[in-house]
């Protein structure tokens, strides 16, 4: 959720709206810092015993059925219930049976359709006689377009076909006629749609064309500039896996190259501390070595959000944001488990999820904590010797992997959490020490959330100064820090992550 090797670029078969990558796959096990282990996404699967199949053939245009079947249902738990797609997709593909080819095809189009739902309901528009579609309908359409317009290997005749059948599946038959006219339709029409004119209204153009909402564009357009913001919009994932650092406390790096070795992953050193990227790994949640806490999985950007703390031996550090516990365990190796790192989280079931994290690393200097970072602890006023404070935001930083992420979000939204982040600000930076350290980090690209944020802070707090990042982060990844380090995927190969060291200065 984050180093990864350059991307490559392509169009999605010559068909599809504008520049997108070759897909990373979504994982399901949590991380320690709230990413995942197991493969299951676009390109990624986990391997399940596969039932017998009745051995009666089905007509060549219904085959992938099945797979067209759990696509749909995962998109309609995206759209229609505000399900997380990751989620989603995991729990569908546990259970599923289905074969390898099929359960890459789910993936393929969950993905595909969420990531193209704003071009392709345009497109739908300019087939459909009205707007008030029947939801599930809408949703079959959807995915009906994706392997249209998308799907270059999937025949349009068995696009049609399966969705007409998903009609009946879903509970309207009566509207199997109207789903066959409408990609029918959708199949003599496609190279006719007419889209926005790019110089009359370059906007909204650019915003169908890489199927965002169309305030967001203007905002990335307005920050970044127009080619940035469409490499922004357009990076998606590769196939890049995992991130992995070993446990401070048992291994040394020579170590943990050892048993990477023994292992049939492939693997190279990033330039990050300890940090060592593999790929070929499929249900590493049961891995021996893994659950016995011999190392962890992290995303580059949460680590160097650690590393910004710099946490020595005996310090007091408060991860006020901390579940599931990843940067909270990092920070408690980097002390040698000395010290204590104070984890909270709002929710009582996400704080089991630290301990559990805390438990299996072995590490006894971790303290989870049921707290709400936004209400006051005067008995906490400059007790600590760092905050990190990896705030509540949009994640578009995850756009990349998350295409969901960007129907979620709206302007009110991003208000709201904005307000949340300043008032969480203000709150706990009363706890560092005259010289301690706060670090603010977000896995946001908007301006607003991070340097926007930061400015605005230290104008109300005047005490505190930005600080130097340590050198433990590259300078590669440095040398674009202004107030604070915004990390672009298209640019660092990392994900989307914002990160500042402050502190608070001596007699204030």
């Amino acid at each position: 959720m984050r180093g990864r090797d350059a991307q490559e670029i392509r169009k999605p078969n010559g068909k599809g709206p504008g520049k997108t990558f070759r897909g990373k796959e979504e994982r399901s096990t949590r991380s320690g810092d709230g990413h995942s282990f197991r493969k299951g996404g676009r390109d990624g699967f986990q391997n399940h015993p596969l039932p017998r199949h009745d051995a009666v053939k089905k007509p060549a245009e219904m085959e992938g059925l099945a797979a067209r079947r759990i696509a749909l249902r995962v998109i309609r738990q995206v759209t229609e219930q505000d399900a997380y797609a990751s989620l989603s997709l995991d729990r569908a593909l546990d259970s599923c049976g289905l074969k390898t080819a099929d359960r890459r095809l789910v993936s393929r189009l969950v993905y595909d359709t969420l990531d193209h739902l704003i071009y392709l309901d345009y497109v739908l528009s300019q087939i459909m006689a009205r707007e008030d579609t029947d939801i599930r309908l809408r949703n079959i359409l959807r995915l009906g377009a994706c392997q249209i317009l998308l799907e270059e290997r999937i025949p349009e005749s068995a696009a049609t076909n399966t969705c007409v059948q998903l009609c009946t599946e879903t509970g309207i038959e009566g509207l199997k006629g109207v789903c066959n006219g409408i990609l029918r339709n959708l199949v003599r029409k496609k190279d006719e749609i007419v889209f926005p004119d790019a110089e009359k209204e370059p906007d909204k153009a650019a915003a169908i064309r890489l199927s965002l909402p169309e305030w967001l564009w203007v905002k990335l357009r307005e920050e970044y500039g127009r080619e940035s913001a469409e490499m922004i919009a357009g990076t998606r994932s590769g196939e890049n896996g995992w991130t992995l650092r070993p446990n401070l406390l048992k291994l040394t790096d020579g170590q943990f190259e050892e048993l990477l070795q023994k292992k049939v992953w492939e693997r190279e050193k990033t330039d990050l501390p300890h940090a060592w990227k593999i790929r070929g790994a499929v249900d590493i949640a049961r891995d021996a070595d893994f659950l016995s806490g011999m190392f962890s999985i992290m995303t580059p950007g949460s680590m160097m959000a650690c590393l910004a703390m710099d946490a020595k031996r005996g310090k007091q550090i408060l991860d006020c944001c901390a579940a599931p516990g990843g940067k909270s365990c990092y920070l408690a190796e980097m002390m040698g488990g000395t010290g204590r790192v104070q984890a909270w989280d709002l929710h009582e079931h996400r704080t089991e999820l630290i301990g559990a994290q805390a438990r299996r690393l072995g590490l006894e200097n971790v303290r989870p904590m049921v707290r709400d970072a936004l209400k006051k602890r005067e008995d906490l006023y400059r007790t600590m010797d760092g905050v990190l404070m990896d705030a509540p935001c949009s994640g578009l930083g995850m756009l990349a992997e998350k295409p969901d992420l960007k129907l979620r979000v709206s302007e009110e939204s991003l208000r709201e959490l904005t307000e949340i982040q300043r008032k969480m600000l203000d709150t706990v930076c009363e706890y560092v020490k005259e010289g301690g350290t706060l670090v603010y980090s977000t896995c946001s690209i908007l301006h607003e959330e991070n340097e926007d944020q930061v400015e605005a802070f230290l104008e109300r707090h005047p005490e505190f100064e930005t600080a130097e990042l340590p050198e433990s982060i590259p300078e590669k990844y440095r040398k674009y820090r202004k107030k604070g380090l915004q990390l672009l995927e298209y640019r660092d190969g990392v994900e989307g992550f914002y990160l500042c060291r402050m502190k608070r200065k001596a007699g204030e």
